[in-house]
């Protein structure tokens, strides 16, 4: 067996886990051809990166999540490790594309703003190395009153007579829905935000068993085209004999 070779196998024993090794070593030394065993020791070593390229991805993927208090929008920047987005771009746009602000996060991963005008609004994260996340702002959490539905005419003059009928309360409708709308946000902050956690999850074990199966599938693939194309070599050779 030659350096190279040599190298690749120890590699492998180095990543891979003592069942998967061991099933890679009793193939490799089923075959005698140093050009089979080269292949297959390349292979082990592909589907080493295989295995280790998932947990990479997941470790740099990036999330932001926002809500809203009174008149602020609070967003919390975090990558799906946990790891809090320091410096952070954060860019604020409108449904139409129009960039409304733009800031950086805070070492806790935060950035807060004033909400510049009532539309519905897409906040982009931007982390670096081609990191990116997402979320949208719909105009019924900026300004619920006016994504509600207008009243009708005859409902406005009803309301206009009984206006002149009636005497004004002494707690202002407006200011209590006002009042009650803050609270909310206050309390329902927290759980919107443990449910957005929830969501960025990695992944299970069973996604992970999956993506080993087929990845064997598809080594078992490849050995098995290689070697019959080396067998149908064999025979042309001794019948050209």
């Amino acid at each position: 067996m030659t350096g190279k070779i040599d190298l690749n196998t120890m590699v492998a024993k180095v990543l891979c886990p003592d069942i998967v090794f061991e099933g890679i070593m009793t193939i490799l030394t089923r075959f005698d051809t140093g050009k089979c065993r080269q292949f297959l020791s390349l292979m082990a070593c592909l589907f080493t990166l295989c295995l280790l390229w998932p947990g990479t991805a997941m470790a740099h993927r990036v999330n932001v999540f926002a809500w809203v208090e009174g008149d602020t929008v609070h967003t919390e920047s975090k990558f799906s490790g946990g790891r809090l987005v320091n410096g952070g771009e954060v860019r604020v746009y409108d449904l139409k594309g129009n960039e409304l602000l733009s800031g950086k996060t805070n070492a806790q991963g935060e950035f807060s703003f004033k909400i510049p005008q009532k539309t519905a609004m897409k906040i982009v994260l931007q982390a670096g190395m081609g990191h990116r996340g997402e979320w949208t702002i719909p105009l019924s959490e900026i300004d619920p009153q006016q994504s509600a539905s207008e009243p009708s005419a005859s409902q406005e003059e009803q309301k206009k007579t009984s206006e002149t009928e009636t005497v004004k309360p002494s707690v202002d409708l407006d200011q209590l829905r006002h009042a009650l709308e803050q609270s909310l946000d206050k309390r329902l902050s927290p759980v919107l935000k443990r449910l957005a956690e929830a969501q960025d999850k990695g992944p299970t074990f069973r996604d992970i068993l999956g993506g080993i199966g087929y990845i064997l599938g598809l080594l078992g693939l490849a050995a098995y085209m290689h070697f019959r194309r080396r067998s149908r070599d064999l025979e042309a050779e001794k019948k050209g004999r």
